[in-house]
């Protein structure tokens, strides 16, 4: 299925029709505020499954982040935050970013996989938005590109992401064209934070 979600006038018909599959295990392709990804429900182990099995890994091997509704709930799922860094994730977020950081021990409970760290998102868009805040909990989400891969119409034309990836997902988003740049990628793990993938976000550290 392919719909189209004006973020400026979100048909919440439309985001229950998301969630449902997205509780019945399914992975679907949403719009970010960089280039498209590929979601599931976080706490559904077929959904975790078949996200790894469109990457070709093995759940345990995985390295997905996961996309929150806000800084609550990213408490969650996240140790403590020191006052530098949670400023900083104040400061930023929603926006283009991915920030790195020590996991609690229900991620691994989640991820059935010892995870000392884990990618938080909140992306700076008004349908994923929707989505978490329906689902009720965080998405699980990897990009639809590869990092070695040049990003490309498939990871960011509707259209051509649909053509590409019809056979593969039957949930398909069209939110608009995406941006031809990932995330940028913060490491805040290790005391000081550091910018390990330089993407289309700006930040001062």
């Amino acid at each position: 299925m392919f719909i189209e979600i004006n973020p400026n006038n979100i048909d919440q018909r439309l985001i229950q029709q998301a969630i449902t599959e997205l509780r019945k295990g399914e992975i679907i392709i949403i719009p970010t505020d960089t280039v498209y990804a590929v979601a599931c429900d976080m706490k559904h182990k077929k959904g975790l499954a078949n996200l790894a099995k469109f990457k070709s890994l093995k759940l345990n091997k995985a390295n997905f982040s996961i996309i929150c509704e806000d800084l609550s709930q990213v408490a969650d799922y996240v140790k403590q935050l020191d006052r530098v860094i949670f400023r900083i994730l104040k400061q930023n977020l929603p926006g283009p970013f991915t920030f790195v950081l020590e996991a609690t021990n229900e991620v691994s409970k989640i991820f059935d996989v010892s995870k000392k760290e884990i990618g938080i998102r909140i992306p700076d868009n008004k349908i994923v938005a929707a989505l978490v805040a329906e689902l009720g909990n965080p998405l699980a989400v990897t990009s639809l590109h590869d990092d070695e891969d040049e990003i490309t119409d498939y990871f960011v034309d509707p259209a051509a992401i649909y053509e590409r990836y019809d056979d593969e997902i039957s949930f398909i988003i069209d939110g608009g064209m995406g941006h031809l740049e990932a995330s940028t990628i913060v490491d805040c793990t290790q005391g000081q934070p550091e910018i390990i993938r330089q993407g289309i976000g700006k930040i001062e550290l």
